[in-house]
């Protein structure tokens, strides 16, 4: 590892800032994102690491450590809370980064998860969690969140069809999560993303993976770093200080409904790679697109988005597919099927972007996909998908004919009865 001159801590922080600034490191492969750290460390004596290791787990405990470039800070055992690791980390985090904060007040933090965790989870704990009556950023400022991707595994990885409790790595013992789950929500949620090492076929195939990384996450920085020799100050500056994380944006299977893109159409091959968006007005008739469901994922890496079907005209549905696997799941209701008192509920962005793509007749209602794979035919998966719409006779029918249709997806999509808008309780105008 090669090594720069040391680069200004807080780069593109104001001056007026105090606050240590936190950059949350996140990748599935522990052995590229710890080389990550190991290189920032190097750039920056000042720099503090917190990790946490599961090795312990089969003994209840979580190892804490706490270094920086000289080494070994803290050395702590935590007691595993309600045999879950998410817990355990929500419990230690932050009170661990608030006593840092205090006790360092000049040395900036770097927090590395654990492989099995999700940095969008970390982010929910920042912005809803008190320490000491007080929010974690009255203490620090959030700069970054970093996911690194091992050019040699990124590819399998996605494809794998295996869950966290089969290979055995699972947080919790409620934890069914896939694999390819885990590295795709760790890739979505960065703002920065850096594709670590070499493809072992060679060049070419490392480039294909830079530009499936781009089509997967467009509003992330990608940094690539070959692995071999690392200019330690150089990634410091590509890193740290970039305050690229912005609070407010939301998850990735609601950016489209908030406003914020949601892909890219590229339909012409990159390195094999296509990416295609597929929007409609219309919505789907549930039997024509159940009989499809698998068709349209074939060769697909990854497919997101939110739809609407005729016989389910009041719900927002996700569509989230990854790792051979479809999830389809209720984000709440459309706007057109919540009554107008109950808007105030959700988010300034989402009635923002409703009101802007407002249809006469439809409402807010839309089908927004995104599909993502290798070599794939965008004309066909286009066409596919519109044959599933209403057609203009179905459309003439009306929602009444519309809700008796035969639906495979009946009772899949449950929608909770709405609270009068004046309680304190919360109700489904939020997406979930």
């Amino acid at each position: 590892m090669s090594t720069s001159p040391l680069a200004p801590a807080n780069a593109g922080v104001p001056a007026s800032d105090a606050r240590p600034s936190l950059t949350v490191l996140s990748g599935f492969w522990p052995s590229a994102t710890y080389a990550v750290a190991r290189s920032l460390l190097a750039a920056d004596p000042s720099l503090l690491l917190i990790r946490h290791d599961l090795a312990g787990l089969g003994t209840g405990t979580v190892h804490r450590i706490v270094r920086d470039s000289e080494g070994i800070l803290e050395d702590e055992r935590i007691t595993l809370a309600h045999g879950c690791v998410s817990c355990t980390l929500r419990e230690d985090v932050l009170p661990t980064l608030a006593r840092l904060a205090r006790t360092h007040p000049h040395r900036d933090l770097l927090l590395m998860l654990p492989e099995v965790v999700e940095p969008e989870a970390v982010a929910a704990v920042c912005a809803h969690c008190l320490v000491d009556g007080a929010p974690i950023t009255d203490l620090l400022h959030v700069d970054s969140y970093v996911t690194v991707v091992d050019a040699e595994h990124l590819l399998d990885g996605l494809a794998s069809t295996d869950d966290l409790k089969t290979l055995g790595i699972h947080a919790a013992d409620n934890d069914h999560r896939g694999l390819a789950d885990v590295i795709v929500r760790q890739i979505e949620y960065a703002d920065t993303l850096v594709l670590w090492g070499q493809s072992r076929e060679g060049a070419y195939d490392t480039s294909r993976l830079s530009v499936l990384l781009e089509r997967m996450v467009p509003w992330a920085t990608q940094v690539r770093v070959d692995g071999d020799l690392v200019d330690a100050g150089a990634l410091t500056r590509e890193l740290r200080g970039t305050r690229r994380h912005r609070p407010d944006t939301p998850g990735v299977l609601t950016r489209g409904l908030e406003g914020h893109r949601l892909g890219l159409h590229d339909p012409h091959p990159d390195c094999g790679v296509v990416s295609v968006v597929f929007r409609a007005r219309r919505p789907f008739h549930p039997r024509r697109l159940h009989d499809v469901l698998e068709e349209v994922n074939t060769e697909v890496i990854r497919s997101r988005g939110h739809l609407w079907l005729a016989s389910q005209p009041d719900t927002v549905i996700a569509w989230d597919f990854a790792g051979g696997g479809l999830s389809l799941g209720s984000l709440g209701r459309w706007l057109a099927a919540l009554p107008d008192p109950h808007w105030d509920e959700v988010s300034d962005h989402r009635r923002l972007a409703a009101t802007l793509d407002w249809d006469p007749y439809y409402g807010d209602r839309h089908q927004h996909l995104v599909f993502i794979g290798l070599d794939l035919d965008p004309a066909g998966l286009h066409r596919t998908l519109a044959s599933c719409l209403l057609t203009d006779a179905e459309l003439a029918d009306g929602e009444d004919t519309w809700r008796g249709y035969d639906d495979p997806f009946t009772g899949c999509f449950p929608l909770a009865g709405l609270n009068p808008p004046d309680t304190d309780t919360d109700t489904q105008g939020e997406p979930a």
